[in-house]
């Protein structure tokens, strides 16, 4: 039999579709892939975005910005002494790049004009620290990333 060139284009798309297929079939069948969105809610964050940037704004007008640092018995987050600890707000939520398991939320409880995160809920390694609070009705928004 002799394959002109119109056979071997037919033949050649067959391949192509059927290579194509099969990836597409791995990729839906196979569990050992993960296909999750890096937060839960990834839609809700994303239209809570504006209010956000607003509340950044705030707290980059501070003039003394909120400090984290590594102590003895934890995580130590200490906020400027203009602020009255009672009327502060909010909560803080910790997230672990590398496994979303290790996520947590804590809520916004100072002693002293600060809030430790107790060594025993953080594992070494990086994470992304963010403090959504509010003051006398104004938001303020807090991000950092740390390693532990």
């Amino acid at each position: 039999m002799k394959i002109n060139w119109g056979m071997g284009l037919v033949i050649v798309m067959t391949l192509f579709i059927g290579f194509i297929s099969f990836f597409v079939y791995r990729m839906t069948t196979d569990h050992n892939l993960e296909h999750d969105l890096v937060t839960e809610g990834y839609y809700q964050k994303e239209m809570e975005l504006q209010g956000n940037i607003y509340a950044e704004q705030n707290t980059a007008r501070m003039k003394n910005p909120i400090e984290g640092f590594k102590s003895n018995s934890g995580y130590l987050l200490q906020f400027p002494e203009g602020f009255e600890k009672e009327k502060i707000i909010g909560e803080v939520f910790l997230y672990r790049p590398s496994n979303k398991l290790l996520d947590f939320e804590l809520p916004l409880k100072l002693t002293n004009s600060a809030m430790l995160i107790p060594d025993y809920q953080l594992l070494e390694g990086r994470w992304n620290i963010t403090i959504n609070w509010e003051y006398e009705g104004t938001k303020y928004r807090f991000q950092k990333q740390i390693s532990y």
